[in-house]
Order: C-alpha cells, then sequence, then structure tokens
C-alpha cells in the first residue's frame, strides 16, 4: 500500500515537471517568433492596471491556461 503512494507522488511529480518544461518550451518558442515587437504591443494594450486585468483574463479565456498566459 505504500509503495502505490510513493509511485502516485512520483507520477504527480513527473507530470508537473514535464507541464514545467512544456511552458518554459513554448515561452522559448513564442520569444523567438515574435521577438520585441510582441512586447511592445503588449506594453501598449496593458498600459495600466485595468487593461492588463482585462488583457489577461481576455488572453487565458482565449487560451484556456492561466498558465500560459
Amino acid at each position: 500500500m505504500v509503495t502505490t503512494g510513493i509511485s502516485n507522488v512520483i507520477e504527480l511529480l513527473s507530470g508537473v515537471a514535464l507541464f514545467l518544461f512544456g511552458m518554459t518550451l513554448m515561452g522559448d518558442g513564442l520569444k523567438k517568433v515574435a521577438g520585441s515587437k510582441m512586447e511592445l504591443v503588449l506594453y501598449k494594450l496593458s498600459g495600466n492596471a485595468i487593461k492588463g486585468i482585462l488583457l489577461g483574463t481576455g488572453v487565458t479565456a482565449i487560451i484556456q491556461s492561466s498558465s500560459a498566459t
């Protein structure tokens, strides 16, 4: 019974590690594709706190992942 619990923890940690690795790869790829142009657009779109919150909420709703946002 203890072995099953340890196995579940290892599986959970492995899944989280794989997810974070994928997010890192996606972020790096996005930086290569968009570069500083995307940073400038995001800066203009989120000039104040309200715009930033609305932009973040919209992007999260579209891509269905707050971690990616």
